[in-house]
This record gives C-alpha cells, structure tokens and sequence, in this order.
C-alpha cells in the first residue's frame, strides 16, 4: 500500500499524456499547385491557428478523414512556426483526394517525426544538395536552414534534376536563388522541350561540374533511391568522403513511431532511425534489387 499514491500519481501522468496515434486538426491556410501533379498546402493549428516546432528533414502524418493517413516531409522554413508546410504528388489514394481540397479545408497532422539533416554538420564545410524530382521539397528546409546561416559554411550548391521543364518544382523560387551570388544552382531535365535551353541529362551529370572542394563538402540527398545510389557513387568518385553523404529514405511508412513495422529495410525501422541515415549505413540496403 505504501507505493499506492506512486502508482497513482504515475497513471494520472499517463492519462495526461497526449495519444501519439491521434491527430491534430489543422486548416489549409493556403492551396498552392505547383506542376500538373504536385501541390502545396500550408496548414495552421485549428487551437493556435500558426504552425509547429520542426528540423529540416522530419515528416508529419498527415490524415485525411474517412480516406487514409501518408507520411509526408515538411518543406517549409523551419524558423517560421506561422505555417506547417507540406509538398507532396498525387500519386496514391490520400494525395489524390487532398488535390481537390481547398483552403479552409482540414487535415489531420501528427508529428513531426523522424532524424533531422545533420545540418550542423556543415559548418566550416561546402554544401551540396541533390535534388530528384519531388525529393527538392524534404531538402528546402536544409536550404533554408543555409542561407539563414550562410556565413557559416563555404560553398553552397544546389543540384536538383527533373524529368521534364514542366515538372520543375517551386519554379519561381529557383529563379529567386539563381539571382544570388552566394548559391550556385544546377538544374537539369532527363527529357528536354522547346524552348528549354538548360541541361538535358540525369541529376547525376551536374556533380562532375559543379564548383565545391569535394574533400571539404558535406552532401544531402533526396530522391529516388536509384538516383541517390547513382549521385553518391558520384561524389565519392569525386572524393567526397562516404561519411559526409546523408539520403533520405521515405518508403512504406504507415504509423511514424515505430509500432506497425511496414517501414522495416533490413534491420532499420526508416519511420525512427530515419528517415535521415548517413550514406554508409545505407550503401548496402540500396544496392539489392527491389530490396
């Protein structure tokens, strides 16, 4: 009986705790379309109607009532907590269904979760940031973070690839950082168009011209899993080390917090010791076909 008030007080801080399986509401503040399949919404908290607390490279759940939940990245700035940003594709049943929503529609959020980009990792350090397709969008925060503290790192390169001009990402942005003198942006498209006139040709191709000290560069990649084993194969042969590689590996995450196992690759749960690993504790889970 001594240890009764014990228990009790340790089941009343129980109670308290908030259910990691439920979500937030929040109302889309803005709806943005970006190409003919990718869109932007900007949520705020339906209690304290701003954003949240995150670090570039986390993920929320977002939850569409009576349809499903996805993980997706969040891709805004992570010093302004005004918004919660998210970036996603139509591609499955929940983004498909969240493209024809509109603004003071609401979603559900839980998070954010997940290991951050080792951002503090570059300082003193060149910056390389690979980009493919929809991959541009986990890796706008670390970019942010960046130029906000731009004084603190050496070069800073953006290499974003595409498959067509149409379906490049945040387009009006990339102009804004092309403008800059202290950002060098590379954007290439596997497949050109009339009237484009930039590079044709794989992601992968801009590394072997791009302007950074290979053996003082850190890198951050995001994309398709072929491409960040092609692009990292390419930066090692640079001389980048392996160890100042890190890939972002979102794949069949279903409950964020580690407890339904869809997520597993080999002996790593991507929902909690990811979804940011270090290049070498990923070389060999990406090389396996359809691993």
């Amino acid at each position: 009986m001594a240890n009764a008030p014990d228990l009790m007080a340790e089941s009343a801080v129980l109670a308290e705790a908030p259910d990691p399986m439920r979500p937030r509401l929040f109302r889309i503040a803005k709806f943005t379309h970006n190409t003919h399949d990718t869109f932007t919404v900007a949520l705020e908290d339906l209690e304290t109607g701003a954003g949240i607390g995150f670090r570039p490279g986390q993920f929320n759940m977002v939850y569409l009532y009576g349809v499903g939940e996805i993980p997706i990245s969040i891709s805004g700035d992570p010093q302004d907590r005004s918004v919660v940003i998210h970036t996603t594709r139509a591609v499955g049943t929940v983004t498909k269904a969240m493209r024809s929503m509109r603004k003071g529609d609401t979603l559900g959020l839980r998070g954010p979760y997940g290991v951050p980009w080792p951002v503090d990792r570059a300082r003193g350090r060149d910056v390389v940031i690979v980009a493919g397709g929809i991959g541009l969008a986990p890796l706008r925060p670390v970019l942010y973070h960046c130029l906000a503290h731009r004084n603190e790192m050496n070069k800073l390169v953006l290499l974003y690839g595409t498959r067509s001009p149409v379906d490049i990402l945040y387009r009006e942005e990339l102009e804004s950082w092309r403008a800059r003198f202290d950002l060098d942006v590379y954007v290439s498209v596997d497949r050109g168009m009339e009237g484009w006139h930039g590079n044709v040709g794989f992601v992968s191709t801009l590394i072997a011209k791009a302007p950074f000290d290979a053996g003082n560069t850190t890198a951050y990649l995001c994309g398709p899993e072929v491409m960040m084993r092609v692009c990292a194969t390419e930066l090692i042969k640079r001389g980048v080390p392996d160890h100042e590689l890190f890939v972002s590996m979102e794949r069949n995450m279903k409950c964020g917090i580690g407890f339904c196992g869809h997520c597993q690759l080999g002996p790593v749960f991507i929902c909690k010791d990811g979804p940011v690993f270090p290049y070498p504790r990923m070389r060999n889970l990406l090389s396996p076909w359809e691993l």
